[in-house]
Order: C-alpha cells, then structure tokens, then sequence
C-alpha cells in the first residue's frame, strides 16, 4: 500500500514536472521570437501558486554600453504604480486616519470647488477630474519640473469643470491618482516615499522597490533598465533626447500615478503577500479586487488600482498595465487560481508589445499556436523593397532590409518589422496589417482592419 501510494506521489509530480517543462518552452518560443522582432525587451516571470515556472530576461539596459538585462534589473513600472498608491490610502483608512467616502476637499482643501468628488470617487476612476496633463501642456513654465503640490496650485488657480459628475462612470484619471499621493503625504505626515516604504515595501522584504523620479532626482542605482522610445526614423532613443520641455521631463517630479521601481522577484512577494492578511484582510480585499458600481449601470471595471475581470475560462481575474517614458509593463493576477504573470520592458517604441492573451492560454494550456515563418536571406528579401502607393490611401510605404528583416515606413512615421511566411506574403500583427506582394506585377494587396488597398511599385 505505502509503496503504491509513493509510486503514485512519483507518477504525480513527473506529469506536474512536464506541463511546467511545456510551459516554460512555450513561453520562452513566444517571447525569443517578439525578442527576435524587436517587439519585446525586457523581463517576464510566470507563476503558479507562487511556484515559477518561467522567469527570463531579453535584451539591454543600457543600449549605449550594451549592459544586458538580467532577472534582477530595476525597471519603472509607470501606471503599475496605482496598486502601491492605492494600498497606501487603504493602510491609512485601516489606521482610523481617513474614509473612502471624505471629500477629497477635506485633505485638499485647495480644491473646495470639487465638493463631491470623494477618497472613493478618486481610488477607482469615477470622480471626473480633468487630465493634469493636458493642464500643464498648455498652461505650465516648461522649463521647471512639476510637482504633485503644483498640480493642486494648477486646478486651484484655473478651476477646470470635472468631465462629468462624480460616480456617473468610468474614466481612467492620472490626475486622480496624484491627487492621492498628496492625500497620502498630508495625512501621513511623511513623504509618499518614505510612507510606501514603511507601510509595504519594508515589512514584505520588497528591498529593491521604492519610489524614484530619475529625471527629478537623478542618482545612481545599480542594474537599471533605462527606457527608451522611437524617433521618426524608428531608431530607439531615451526620452531625454527630446529636451527638458518634453512632457516625460518636466513632469518627472510627480508621483502617485507612477514612479514606483521594482523588480520581477519584489513583485512576485507583492503577488504572494495579496493573499495573506499581512497587509490587508479579507473586507479590505474585497473592496480592493472589486469593480465599482456606476450611474450610467455599466460599472468601472476597477476597484483599488486593479482592474478586474471575471471570465468563465480563468475565473477573478486582476491587472494592470503601464506605459510611460519608454517603459512597458503588466501584472496579472488570476485570483480564482493563483497564476500570476509579470512582464517588464524598457521599450516603448510602438513595436513593442504585451502579450498577455498569449501567456495567459499558455499558461492555462489552452491550444494555441505561434505561426510558422519563414526564413528569407537578405537577396530574396531585396526584392521586396521599394516604395509602394495608393491614390486612395494617404501615405506612401517603403519597404527596405535592416538586420535581416524586411521592414515597412510610412510617410513621417516610424519603421515597423514585417514577418515573412509562405507564398510572398508578410504580416506586422501589431497594427493587424497583411500584405501579399505580387513581384511580376509589382503590386501589394495591402489589408489593415479589414479594410484592403491595392499598393504599386513606383518606378
């Protein structure tokens, strides 16, 4: 008896063994071939019940010095960020020091003018408050840095209407989760780093997560990943490279919205403390994890720096993205489950991508298949260059080799990376576009959406 049931443990945990080995080459094929396209950089980690069972790194920190990423480089998590503001609010609800439904007013008293607009109203998208961004755009000295408290110093002085009335619906607001942040310092009494720190980051072990304005407050910090974007030539390049009155710059003295850094393990111990009651309990979770109801009945989709889901094939799930000067990233938490992913790029080129449907039916062994490509040398690739229009289409395309890989550019735009398959046909699947070059003819059957145009070769 006691051998068959250590056969049967054996048996058991091979079979367990092999669909995580599965798992993992399957991630690893789908990230080496976007990493291959230039549609990823960055770090991924995937986990079941803790346990991981894919964790990689693609590409370089540092493009200028070639210093490669690896699982322990520090990258922004820009909108990623929310989750850690919004556990900051409810720690100091649990604290007897504020409640979801205060006037944000009574923090903020700046702001007297927006007398419904709640803690609540700003924690899960429904308050109405106008982007801060578009404010700073048009009426902001360019050349200084901005802060949360110049935020406040902004409405306060031009008074913009809210976008519709609190709670009526959804609507995604940065300002909102700056507005948090100086919720946060005002009642804490500590700065919005210094209090993330004490309240999560220190007590879970998260050592190399903190809050960070690298423009701002420029220092060192080992292993970090520098974002970068694309320029009109589709060449990568930092923000930077912009100037100092380009919007990345001069609004990197804000917080709340963005600005925590951490790594794939750090977030992996925020992953796992979510289901404890180190932090947070039960109740707490439920209003953190749970949609808000809405005016107009469709409800938010978001609770407490979480967007949330639920689906017949994976269950509660969930997540957040982020995307801000040159970082990409994503967590996703299927609760019913407990399979988490997190991916983290320092690329924002708009090749760039996040394939979370993909690592998603990987990760829950659905079938699905990465399509075959096929390998052309650079003179069969040759014959595909050129410039090609359309009189009904708006912009020319030209097509030319670069490392291998045909690559298409509109006019004004920046290069994008084409895949090749069978029979003269080339996808970017990004932007849903196909072509199928006919080379006698010298014409493409371009379709983008759905939509499809007949492109010629100009002599």
């Amino acid at each position: 008896m006691k051998k068959s049931l250590l056969l049967l443990v054996i048996v058991l945990l091979s079979v367990t063994s092999f669909a995580q080995t599965s798992q993992s080459q399957r991630l690893d094929s789908l990230f080496s071939s976007l990493y291959a396209k230039k549609m990823f950089n960055g770090n991924v980690l995937v986990a079941d019940k803790g346990a991981i069972i894919f964790k990689k790194s693609y590409g370089f920190a540092d493009e200028s010095t070639k210093r490669k990423i690896n699982n322990e480089t520090i990258f922004e998590l820009a909108s990623v960020s929310k989750q850690f503001t919004a556990m900051g609010i409810v720690m100091l609800q649990k604290a007897g020091k504020l409640e979801y439904n205060d006037n944000v007013s009574k923090y903020i008293p700046e702001l007297n003018f927006y007398s419904d607009v709640t803690v609540r109203n700003l924690l899960n998208h429904t308050g109405g408050l106008p982007d801060y961004m578009g404010l700073f755009e048009k009426k902001w000295d360019k050349s200084k840095f901005a802060t949360n408290q110049d935020i406040v110093k902004l409405f306060a002085k031009h008074k913009p209407k809210t976008n519709f009335k609190p709670g009526k619906k959804f609507e995604y607001s940065n300002t909102g989760y700056a507005l948090l942040a100086t919720i946060i310092e005002r009642v804490s009494g500590k700065s919005f780093t210094n209090h993330l720190a004490s309240t999560i980051f220190k007590p879970l072990g998260m050592d190399n997560t903190f809050v960070y304005r690298s423009r701002y407050e420029t220092r060192e910090i080992d292993n970090y990943a520098l974002g970068y974007i694309s320029d009109k030539s589709g060449n990568k390049v930092r923000p930077d490279s912009y100037g100092k009155e380009f919007y990345f710059y001069y609004l990197d003295g804000i917080v709340g919205d963005g600005m925590v850094n951490s790594t794939l393990d750090d977030l992996l111990k925020w992953d796992r403390a979510l289901y404890t009651d180190k932090l947070v309990n039960a109740e707490d979770k439920a209003l953190i994890f749970s949609s808000a109801d809405t005016k107009d009945g469709k409800g938010s989709g978001y609770g407490f720096g979480w967007g949330v889901n639920t689906s017949d094939a994976y269950g509660k799930t969930v997540s957040h993205s982020g995307s801000w000067a040159g970082n990409l990233t994503y967590i996703e938490r299927q609760l019913d489950n407990d399979k988490t992913f997190i991916i983290l790029q320092n690329n924002s080129t708009g090749l760039n991508t996040i394939p979370s449907k993909k690592v998603r039916k990987i990760l829950n062994d659905e079938a699905f298949v990465i399509p075959k490509t096929v390998k052309l040398n650079a003179e069969e690739l040759d014959k595909y260059t050129g410039v090609f229009s359309n009189e009904n289409f708006p912009i020319k395309i030209e097509f030319f080799v670069r490392d291998g890989i045909l690559m298409g550019q509109g006019d004004g735009q920046g290069a994008f990376p084409l895949d090749s398959y069978a029979n003269h046909l080339f996808k970017f699947e990004p932007a849903r576009i196909s072509m199928i070059f006919n080379l006698e003819e010298d014409t493409i059957d371009f379709t983008q959406n759905g939509q499809s145009f007949v492109f010629t070769k100009e002599k």
